[in-house]
């Protein structure tokens, strides 16, 4: 299936059944592992609200929600710099925090957020990402324990992932159609 957002074509990779299972089996994960805790799960918006709805929907422990935003790309393009638009609203210190992002590619958003959650001395940090860059990968992170998916270093959209501000509703995950030449 092929979509067209803003003169740009892309076409579907993984659809929304695929991602329910994956998160499902994600939610069973972090219920065991965190049985007998209360952790606080921070979502990096925008991209995180599909991910982190689905999510918290099978997580059954009790748990805190908090967010993030913060903001790396001009269209389909990547800058190095985050502009942070809402910091951490919550005292991390001694806490079991889950961060959730709905994509890591270079890293950058999530060293800021990492850095950011770090000073507060929580007890322990993980990083929950349903889609994961390895080849974009500009940081070794230890501490990225659940992924959804891993996929190639291309731009992608849909599933809370946008292009100028479009394509986050979409319900499954598409890539973009290099335009020939």
């Amino acid at each position: 299936m092929k979509i067209t957002i803003n003169q740009k074509q892309f076409e579907r990779i993984i659809d929304y059944n695929q991602i329910k299972k994956r998160i499902r089996l994600i939610g069973i994960q972090l219920n065991v592992a965190y049985e007998n805790q209360h952790p606080i799960f921070i979502g990096v918006l925008n991209g995180c609200f599909m991910v982190m709805a689905d999510l918290m929907k099978q997580i059954h422990i009790a748990s805190e929600i908090s967010f993030v935003k913060l903001s790396s790309y001009e269209g389909s393009t990547r800058r190095n710099e985050i502009n942070e638009l809402i910091g951490l609203d919550c005292n991390l210190e001694g806490r079991e925090v889950v961060i959730v992002e709905d994509i890591v590619d270079t890293g950058h958003s999530l060293k800021h957020t990492l850095d950011a959650v770090y000073a507060q001395k929580p007890a322990s940090v993980a990083v929950c990402a349903l889609l994961l860059k390895p080849k974009a990968l500009q940081y070794t992170f230890d501490n990225i324990a659940y992924v959804g998916f891993e996929i190639d270093n291309e731009f992608v959209v849909g599933y809370g992932l946008d292009y100028q501000g479009v394509g986050r509703t979409l319900p499954d995950i598409y890539r973009e159609i290099p335009p020939a030449g």
